[in-house]
């Protein structure tokens, strides 16, 4: 095969915990008796609340057939990547495993908002229920020194206090707010989804969305906007470039000359798995030459509502739901092709490819 596909998963293969019939099917195409892949697979998600291996595992099960961890592209994936922060205490955020995944990914002094939590007593007040009985507040000596956003929290009001405390006192909760505290420790935030799509009606809030609350209270008390060090998942250039290298190792391993000239990313949210392909001609070693994106309709995407000339006039659906660093202009929001479910979009794929399994 001379083509990749990059799989979403949420909206694509399953809405929450129920499989898309269409991926079954799909996937029954894809591999050969012995459950080989017939062209190299990568799923890129932006969740961050599992370790690969489970979501492989995951995905086995939901769509019969053997899916190894090297095919699975997590949002924190590329932090493996960011190995100056890997020796210093950071303050993970997030829900699931977050010690095992930041330990997972390279770090060696994570710390969770709990922990945080219960060396600083005084800081989460805002349940009443929580306050400590006994007002003294724990000594604690490690010094934060940057902060990874995984995902959205269970509890937003104790993760955006806290996170904010470590913003404004330079790595040390509990003492006073600094004035001068520009630049802030470094941010790295994982999974930039304004919304997903689970089993409800309409999509729920994403990890994107706690983020837009972090950003404007810190601008509403600093009166600065708040800076990220990296932004990774899907729509960043970074994302897709590792995706690619995951790609590339596949096609290696089974000893494919053929280079691949194309993948197809096939998503359900046009802000996401669709905005700025740009990203391929920044891509390393020049290895594949396009990319084509492929919107499916089980997911985030309407196809009964348009992408806004005007921003200003927009309303619903049809406002920038991209994150706030990522400039908005519609030809970036226009997807090669729109299918119905996954398992168009397989057929689409050989037909344009020629590739007969």
């Amino acid at each position: 095969p001379s083509f990749g596909f990059l799989f979403d998963i949420d909206g694509v293969l399953v809405r929450g915990k129920t499989p898309i019939p269409a991926a079954k099917t799909a996937f029954g195409k894809l591999v050969n008796s012995q459950g080989q892949f017939l062209v190299p697979v990568v799923f890129v998600t932006n969740a961050g609340d599992c370790l690969r291996q489970k979501k492989a595992d995951q995905l086995s099960q939901l769509l019969g057939v053997p899916v190894s961890e090297d095919q699975v592209m997590m949002s924190h994936s590329p932090l493996r990547m960011f190995k100056r922060y890997h020796e210093k205490c950071v303050l993970v955020s997030g829900q699931g495993p977050v010690l095992d995944i930041a330990q997972d990914l390279g770090f060696c002094q994570p710390i969770t908002i709990e922990t945080l939590r219960e060396k600083h007593p005084l800081l989460d007040v805002v349940d009443h229920d929580r306050r400590p009985s006994v007002l003294v507040s724990a000594y604690f000596s490690c010094k934060t020194l940057s902060v990874v956003l995984f995902g959205e929290p269970v509890r937003w009001e104790t993760n955006l206090q806290l996170i904010i405390d470590v913003l404004l006192t330079s790595g040390y909760p509990g003492n006073p707010y600094c004035r001068e505290n520009s630049p802030h420790i470094p941010v790295l935030a994982c999974n930039m989804d304004l919304m997903w799509v689970a089993e409800a009606q309409s999509p729920r809030f994403g990890h994107g969305t706690f983020m837009v609350c972090l950003e404007n209270i810190y601008k509403k008390i600093t009166g600065k906007d708040l800076k990220y060090e990296a932004l990774m998942g899907k729509p960043s250039k970074l994302t897709y470039q590792y995706a690619e290298y995951l790609i590339r190792a596949q096609a290696a391993e089974r000893q494919w000359k053929q280079p691949i000239q194309t993948l197809y990313a096939v998503g359900d949210n046009l802000m996401t798995d669709v905005y700025d392909n740009s990203w391929e001609n920044e891509l390393a070693s020049a290895a594949a030459a396009h990319c084509r994106s492929v919107l499916v309709c089980t997911g985030v995407y309407n196809p009964h509502t348009e992408v806004p000339l005007d921003t200003g006039e927009s309303v619903t659906e049809t406002v920038f739901h991209g994150h706030r660093d990522f400039r908005f202009e519609p030809g970036l929001v226009e997807p090669d092709h729109v299918v119905p479910d996954v398992d168009a979009a397989v057929d689409l794929v050989f037909q344009l490819e020629n590739f007969a399994p």
